[in-house]
């Protein structure tokens, strides 16, 4: 799930000031599970907008809508109506979702009303940590469903470090060891043998060190 959080009300007032009519545009899939960019928080954002602008002076013309997916155009179609009416897209919707807006309607301004942080689970209620970095060479396989790259502080795929101390992080003492949980992780299925391969240094070309990456499905295009 992409998990993110609110852009503060007076980053948005800064935003969007110059503007008289605005749509606030949420997501109905990841940024309402993480309580970020559903229907509930467009009309919270809607609402201190309101008054913000009016004790600013900006006096906002605020218009509310929510849509299934912000980063499928079939989605997006349905808010076309209401894009056009408005002179600006504030989307609550992940960092994809605001660029695939964007894209489509390339005449109309459309900001960011929150912050992308990571891909992550939801933990206990109001908690989600970080399990995923995305890095488009997956080695679950290997860790017993661990991802050292994202859980362990310095990426390593070959360790523990050294560092860490009764099963704590030395880079973040607030969080368990990566390799700790590895290592409990095979040794409770019975792979404990995987730890003796020595993995390669990471090949980061498929991350983000390798430009923008695209996923071509030639079987499902038309």
């Amino acid at each position: 799930m992409i998990v993110a959080e609110r852009k503060k009300i007076p980053e948005l007032v800064e935003m969007l000031k110059g503007h008289k009519k605005i749509l606030v545009l949420g997501c109905g899939t990841c940024v309402t599970v993480c309580l970020a960019g559903g229907e509930r928080e467009v009309s919270i954002i809607s609402s201190a907008l309101r008054i913000a602008s009016r004790n600013s002076g900006y006096d906002f013309e605020i218009d509310e809508m929510t849509i299934e997916r912000q980063c499928d155009n079939v989605f997006i179609e349905q808010a076309a109506e209401a894009i056009a009416k408005h002179d600006v897209v504030l989307s609550l919707g992940c960092g994809a979702g605001v660029q695939a807006i964007a894209e489509r309607y390339s005449e109309k301004p459309v900001y960011a009303g929150l912050n992308t942080s990571f891909l992550g689970v939801l933990e206990e209620r109001g908690v989600w940590t970080e399990k995923c970095s995305a890095c488009g060479s997956c080695v679950l396989h290997k860790y017993g469903g661990i991802c050292p790259i994202t859980r362990c502080a310095k990426h390593m795929l070959n360790g523990p470090c050294g560092g860490s101390r009764e099963d704590r992080c030395e880079v973040r003492p607030d969080r368990p060891c990566a390799w700790q949980l590895i290592y409990r992780r095979l040794k409770g299925i019975g792979e404990l043998d995987r730890l003796k391969n020595i993995e390669a240094v990471k090949d980061w070309s498929t991350s983000l060190d390798g430009g923008v990456r695209m996923l071509i499905r030639e079987d499902h295009r038309i």
